[in-house]
């Protein structure tokens, strides 16, 4: 039977217009291998009656090659008004992007990327950004070193900062995990954590993901590969961890992770299968361990549609490491729905038996209302801080404009995270 590949793709297009992206993804799937609709699979199309969704789309139908995509002149779940204001960039050229011919997307989809684990959620968030930036300067003394991690798991590059204010003896080490479509030296420059840790005599390691483990250089924090102790990239990450700590002489106390949207969500996975490795972890825009188990749970849990996440009974007695927990969110962000911070905060409070939350007023910094709320352990001790940005979308809070993915407006994010990083209680 001859399947109409055309035909199978328009179909296709109108259930990823309607959010049925398990329909579309069949269509595509049996067309490529020659089947049609009548091959015990059809699916029958969307009722155009139907009530739309109140939520925009987290998806689009874009392959990671050829970067192609559908004209939309609706508000996308990328960017809002006021992201395109911030960054710069028209509404028209943020939301129209070149639809390549149909020969070269069929190309693409063969390769099975649509399926693969390592078609990210997060593709294209940082569509925006026309060119990678260089590296930070680096003030007179520092260094930032370009140096290379292999083992079992496998190999990444990373970029370490080694501040001048601390060059023998660095105080600790925080190691950044960059967002999708993002490098080290575009995490660093957008983060200013540079800056931050030469002013605390920090060091900072920025591992980047490869492009073939994944095609938007986005952590796999949705794969379960990746989601294990010992195995995947958590056993990558780990390991240049353990190796910059036994070459400067640095103890778990002085380690800590952190990381923005898919860099977050993967900052989370360390902090679960690592606890004895990292004191502390900042999660900007993030998700909380296991909260998917794939890419269809992966979508739905950036929504805030639901989580694959299994809670864990809590054990008699207290883990003997406890990571604590520093969390930002913006409360327009579009493409992590803000629910998904609140379920970082239950995660914690699930796997530590914490105490009442405190949450302080809101205030205005930097131009943006935000709430802070502290949970504590039982015995009193800070364990988790939320902050709530009003208004920002997924981006970078305080941020600067050298690097993508950043709001210069709100309170800035390395900072906090440096600040309750290094007051730690006794634990």
């Amino acid at each position: 039977m001859r399947v109409d590949i055309a035909s199978a793709m328009r179909r296709a297009a109108t259930f990823t217009r309607a959010y049925k992206i398990v329909e579309a993804t069949r269509i595509i799937q049996d067309a490529l291998a020659g089947r049609g609709a009548a091959a015990g699979r059809g699916v029958a199309p969307p009722n155009s009656a139907s009530p739309e969704p109140t939520a925009p789309p987290t998806l689009r139908l874009v392959s990671p090659e050829t970067d192609t995509a559908e004209t939309s002149t609706a508000p996308g779940p990328l960017f809002d008004a006021q992201d395109a204001e911030r960054t710069g960039v028209g509404r028209t050229e943020t939301l129209r992007r070149p639809r390549r011919p149909l020969g070269e997307v069929l190309q693409a989809l063969r390769g099975a990327r649509l399926t693969s684990p390592a078609f990210s959620p997060f593709h294209g968030i940082n569509a925006h950004v026309a060119e990678a930036p260089a590296a930070p300067p680096a003030p007179g003394g520092a260094r930032f070193l370009t140096r290379s991690f292999v083992c079992a798991a496998g190999a990444r590059n990373y970029k370490l900062y080694i501040p001048a204010s601390a060059a023998d003896q660095p105080r600790g080490l925080v190691v950044m995990l960059h967002g999708c479509k993002q490098d080290s030296d575009d995490f660093a420059a957008g983060t200013n954590m540079n800056a931050i840790a030469e002013a605390q005599g920090l060091m900072v390691a920025y591992p980047t993901q490869s492009n073939a483990a994944n095609p938007s250089s986005c952590w796999n924090w949705f794969s379960p590969a990746d989601q294990a102790r010992d195995a995947g990239e958590p056993a990558i990450i780990s390991g240049l961890t353990r190796d910059i700590m036994s070459e400067f002489g640095l103890g778990r106390r002085q380690v800590f992770v952190a990381g923005l949207s898919a860099g977050g969500a993967m900052a989370a996975v360390m902090a679960e299968t690592y606890p004895d490795l990292y004191a502390a972890v900042g999660i900007h825009s993030g998700l909380a361990y296991r909260a998917a188990n794939d890419m269809i749970s992966a979508f739905a849990a950036m929504r805030g549609a639901g989580t694959a996440r299994s809670a864990k009974p809590r054990a008699a007695a207290l883990p003997e490491h406890r990571v604590r927990t520093i969390i930002f969110q913006g409360s327009a962000d579009r493409t992590v729905h803000p629910s998904n911070a609140a379920g970082l905060v239950a995660a914690a409070a699930e796997q530590y038996g914490l105490g009442e939350a405190r949450r302080e007023s809101s205030r205005s910094i930097g131009g943006r209302i935000c709430t802070r709320t502290v949970v504590a352990s039982l015995d009193g001790s800070p364990l988790v801080e939320y902050w709530l940005v009003d208004g920002a979308g997924h981006a970078w809070s305080g941020g600067r404009p050298g690097g993508s993915f950043t709001d210069q407006q709100g309170p800035d994010a390395s900072a906090e995270m440096v600040r309750f990083f290094l007051s730690q209680p006794e634990i």
